[in-house]
């Protein structure tokens, strides 16, 4: 059974950010690619069989969307929670959820 995806207010945030920089510096074909790589990631996770990476958090995993885009979530019970998606070019120190 697929578990829903909940998107938090960080995520969400964070993605939009990642789409302002790619259509600013970027082309159209980033974009589409990126946001493609995202929903196959979250099409694996939603179906529960596969886990990424542990985070060193309970339940909390990493996925590497691309080499500069890290997706962080949460798995619970009943869904996944999109924590934030983190640039992979910052201080470590900065990867808070």
């Amino acid at each position: 059974m697929e578990k829903e995806i909940i998107w938090s207010p960080r995520s969400k945030q964070t993605f939009a950010k990642v789409i302002e920089y790619l259509e600013q510096e970027w082309t159209e074909k980033e974009v589409f690619s990126f946001v493609a790589k995202v929903e196959k990631v979250l099409s694996l996770i939603s179906t529960g069989n596969i886990k990424f990476r542990s985070s060193g958090r309970e339940n909390v995993h990493e996925v590497l969307i691309t080499k500069h885009n890290l997706l962080i979530y949460r798995i619970k019970p009943s869904h996944i929670e999109l924590l934030r998606f983190y640039d992979t070019r910052q201080n470590p120190r900065k990867k808070k959820f």
